[in-house]
């Protein structure tokens, strides 16, 4: 009788996709060894997300959700406001899970330990200071060239390098790069004890000049961000240009005019606050070749604004995983996984995007919105308008048992 090989996957990134792929593919029966570009862990990088309800339920899919819950705070709500101090309405982020759980925000840093040390927890290598310079995709299987000149055989390769992946560039020269969505994001975690506690809930205030979300926890921390129009795209060198000083006094000056408590959050912000550009991904027309697929924001990054970017990662890992386990051949399970997920998550990317360009108007607009939007939320916002993007579950046990082939 001969041996069955196991199977060996290189996971490109080790953000909040990579583990999650790396674990997955463990659960499959594949090995993984994650390649990270940075000499360090990111720890630090970024500020704070959310992880809604629909990504925690594909985390506890893996059993590896508690410490993610055990970091993180129950953010179950969205109030919205004008910027004359109306209330326009609420809105659910997320649904409450059989057990309870509820959509959480978290520190980004926060998440990418807790992901990566359960990872190494269960045995898989994460290799450090290991940038993707090239990949040889060979009839059996790939080859990692590295910027330090090592290289690493494999049967697969996946890449979830984010946003500007270099994966995505190898599988496609000519895939399309990020798009600008004509927004800076900036934002925090300031202390003030004159901000009363938002037990469970965001904040939204669509202001004249900008909008402002934060959420208030009672031991005085304030998570918080604002979005604010820019609609020529800043270089690096702009944004370093700018110091912390002259960024809250450039928002003081945007949310002055307006009700509720942002300019009070934004004078207690420290010397962290900086800004990003806020991107996505137009359809990236192709996910795989040969051995290599993409998945998370490589594959199709969506901008902050559905509150969905590193759950529709997590969900993507474990669909992966389930393909490579059930389909044989990569090019048909990688297949297969795009035709599960390519049209659920463009939807996702769509939306967000259209909820983006809510987010500043001018005059004339923001009246009308403001005179919409309490009945729009109430038709359209409400649990059973978004059951499509919260209820979403993946079933381990059930297996893919052939191609999926569009109609």
């Amino acid at each position: 009788m001969n041996k069955i090989t196991k199977q060996h996957a290189l996971v490109i990134g080790c953000g909040i996709g990579g583990p999650v792929t790396a674990m997955a593919l463990q659960r499959a029966g594949i090995d993984a060894v994650i390649y990270e570009a940075y000499d360090r862990p990111a720890d630090f990088a970024g500020s704070f997300l959310n992880v809604a309800s629909n990504g925690l339920d594909a985390l506890r899919t893996l059993d590896a959700h508690r410490q993610v819950l055990s970091d993180g705070f129950p953010t179950p709500r969205m109030v919205m406001w004008s910027c004359t101090g109306k209330r326009l309405g609420e809105v659910p982020n997320g649904v409450t899970l059989p057990d309870g759980t509820t959509s959480i925000t978290i520190k980004r840093g926060l998440l990418h330990r807790a992901l990566r040390d359960e990872a190494v927890r269960r045995g898989i290598r994460v290799e450090v200071a290991k940038r993707l310079v090239g990949v040889d995709n060979q009839a059996d299987g790939v080859v990692a060239r590295f910027e330090d000149g090592s290289h690493a055989p494999g049967d697969v390769l996946i890449g979830v390098d984010g946003l500007h992946s270099r994966v995505r560039q190898l599988v496609d020269t000519a895939t399309p790069k990020p798009r600008y969505t004509g927004l800076l994001s900036l934002g925090g975690i300031s202390r003030n004890g004159r901000v009363a506690p938002t037990p469970n809930a965001y904040h939204m205030l669509f202001g004249k000049r900008a909008f402002f979300g934060y959420s208030a926890r009672p031991s005085g921390e304030i998570y918080w961000f604002a979005n604010v129009s820019r609609p020529d795209e800043p270089t690096r060198q702009e944004l370093s240009a700018m110091t912390p000083g002259a960024w809250k006094r450039q928002l003081l000056e945007l949310f002055t005019d307006d009700a509720g408590p942002a300019t009070t959050i934004i004078e207690s912000a420290d010397d962290e606050l900086g800004a990003y550009p806020i991107y996505d991904m137009p359809t990236v027309p192709t996910w795989h070749r040969g051995s290599i697929a993409l998945a998370g924001d490589a594959a199709h990054a969506t901008s902050p604004s559905s509150g969905q970017g590193a759950s529709i990662a997590i969900e993507d890992a474990i669909v992966l995983a389930k393909c490579l386990r059930d389909i044989p051949g990569h090019d048909a399970a990688f297949a297969t996984y795009e035709q599960l997920r390519r049209a659920r998550v463009e939807k996702i990317v769509k939306y967000s995007a259209s909820i983006g360009r809510t987010k500043t108007a001018g005059p004339v607009g923001r009246r009308l919105r403001d005179l919409v939007m309490p009945l729009a939320l109430k038709c359209f916002a409400n649990s059973k308008a978004h059951a499509w993007m919260y209820t979403y579950h993946i079933d381990w046990s059930e297996r893919i048992e052939a191609p999926v082939r569009a109609a």
